[in-house]
């Protein structure tokens, strides 16, 4: 049957609909899990409905739907169909993405552009394709998956920080037009969690093209990455349970920084930024016009 809900705000601990891409692996099951938990109804997407139901299993709250993020007609299909059987959505959870790792001149043309599809372009067209609903209730929750290097920028990931940059500029602009309609945004910025992310063929792909000036080192560097998958420090579990946290509250932030790692990470940019302000102020503060 199919349920209807009338426009109104929903906060706190009650039960909201939320839609999660991504859903079938990664820290998407766990998200998925710990909002069933916590007695909200969810709509799990991902590239395969048939994956995430095995991955998931039934429940009376799930709704499970094929989506491909970078597919603008697949997404206006998707959230038709959550509205349908939910009424509303609550909150969306822009979690689905990929990681293409090399050196920036290794990367080709087509991997890095596949790259900013996936990772920067998807998430915006699911968000666009919710925010009418949101607005129509005149409440609302995005909450997308960044990363510490949507903050730093780092060796051998030009794609993935290009497409995390891009990201954390979209969403910290669109907060300012959207909260009029009582709609919040959060960016989570994790560090690294014990995900598919690197697993090789899941979630990461190596560059396509080989330069021999790079060749030593990225040989090195893949066997270092494929070392650190299963090792990361971060619980996914645990990230997923404190996100309900987060989502409950009353004035979610625009930005939260996910595991011990990340802390670090983003304490240290910002002593860098300042850093780099106060040791130029002089100059950067004289060259405004004479007359000004």
């Amino acid at each position: 049957m199919t349920e209807t809900t009338a426009p109104s705000t929903v906060t706190g601990t009650e039960r909201a609909v939320w839609l999660i891409t991504g859903a079938g692996r990664g820290m998407g099951v766990d998200i998925t899990r710990a909002a069933l938990a916590a007695g909200h109804r969810v709509v799990a997407t991902g590239r395969s409905a048939h994956r995430v139901a095995a991955v998931l299993g039934e429940h009376e709250d799930l709704l499970v739907l094929s989506l491909d993020i970078t597919d603008e007609a697949d997404v206006a299909a998707a959230v038709q169909a959550a509205t349908a059987r939910f009424g509303r959505i609550d909150v969306l959870v822009n979690n689905a993405g990929n990681f293409y790792a090399g050196f920036f001149e290794e990367i080709s043309p087509a991997q890095f552009r596949a790259q900013v599809e996936t990772n920067f372009f998807g998430p915006l067209n699911v968000t666009r394709a919710v925010l009418p609903v949101m607005r129509a209730q005149r409440s609302g929750h995005v909450i997308t998956f960044s990363s510490t290097a949507g903050l730093v920028g780092q060796e051998f990931v030009a794609a993935y920080c290009a497409s995390k940059f891009a990201l954390e500029g979209w969403m910290e602009a669109l907060r300012f037009d959207v909260a009029p309609y009582g709609i919040d945004t959060t960016i989570v910025e994790p560090g690294f969690f014990r995900t598919e992310l690197l697993v090789e063929g899941a979630s990461t792909s190596w560059p396509e093209l080989s330069i021999a000036d790079y060749a030593q080192r990225t040989a090195a560097t893949i066997e270092a990455w494929k070392g650190m998958n299963g090792r990361q420090g971060g619980d996914p579990a645990k990230l997923a349970a404190a996100l309900m946290q987060v989502a409950a509250m009353e004035q979610p932030p625009l930005r939260w920084v996910a595991g011990a790692d990340a802390v670090e990470t983003a304490t240290a940019k910002a002593k860098t930024l300042l850093e780099q302000v106060e040791a130029h102020r002089d100059l950067s503060s004289s060259l405004a016009h004479d007359d000004a």
